[in-house]
């Protein structure tokens, strides 16, 4: 953790404001921007967070310390922190290192709020259901194949969608499109990259 963007200081930060000591922690991905949770932390949780550079709260539930990731191993690895205008808020941009809801999603709101980010969400769904069982989902079938045939996969379905390129069938073009898209996002998570990864490829040729 680089001390000089997170180390406020728990003297700034205003924990006898709510009766139980806490403040909430709005976790951000410091890559994607996305708003990965929200916790809630103690001044020892906070101290706690500066000192190991891992996002730790204090859980209402389990009445303790918890240090996001100890069990998983999906830590998140403080970036900065910020406090709000009031003192009573934190904001903490982080790396994940791994999935961050209980789901296997990326983000504890990836099943409800990515209107605005569907490739986004249906690449959480896409990492999300590699996890079942191959009988009951059509992505796990093609994990278990291999990547071998998932790669296969994306060329055919790049052949098929220039097929549909030479005619004037809109609706199939773009049905083929769209398989081409998600088999594309399927070879990514096999292969260990993510969306991000290639959208940061375009902005840097986008620079030059």
């Amino acid at each position: 953790m680089e001390k000089k963007k997170t180390a406020l200081g728990a003297g700034r930060i205003d924990f006898k404001k709510y009766g139980d000591g806490l403040v909430p922690a709005i976790v951000q991905d410091y890559d994607t921007h996305k708003v990965l949770m929200l916790g809630f932390m103690n001044e020892e949780a906070f101290i706690k967070t500066e000192e190991t550079g891992k996002v730790t709260f204090f859980s209402r539930s389990k009445k303790r310390l918890w240090t996001k990731g100890e069990e998983s191993g999906n830590f998140l690895l403080v970036k900065s922190v910020a406090v709000d205008c009031d003192n009573d808020t934190l904001l903490i941009k982080a790396h994940p290192l791994g999935p961050v809801c209980h789901t296997g999603a990326d983000t504890c709101w990836s099943e409800r709020n990515h209107k605005d980010d569907f490739l986004y969400y249906l690449e959480d769904i896409i990492n999300l259901r590699k996890q079942a069982s191959a009988d009951e989902s059509y992505v796990a079938k093609l994990f278990a194949k291999g990547l071998n045939k998932i790669a296969q996969k994306v060329g055919e379905e790049a052949v098929e969608m220039v097929i549909e390129a030479k005619d004037n069938n809109e609706k199939l073009f773009l049905d083929e499109g769209a398989d081409l898209l998600f088999h594309y996002l399927v070879l990514l998570n096999a292969k260990g990259y993510k969306l991000q990864d290639i959208v940061e490829v375009l902005k840097k040729r986008h620079s030059k």
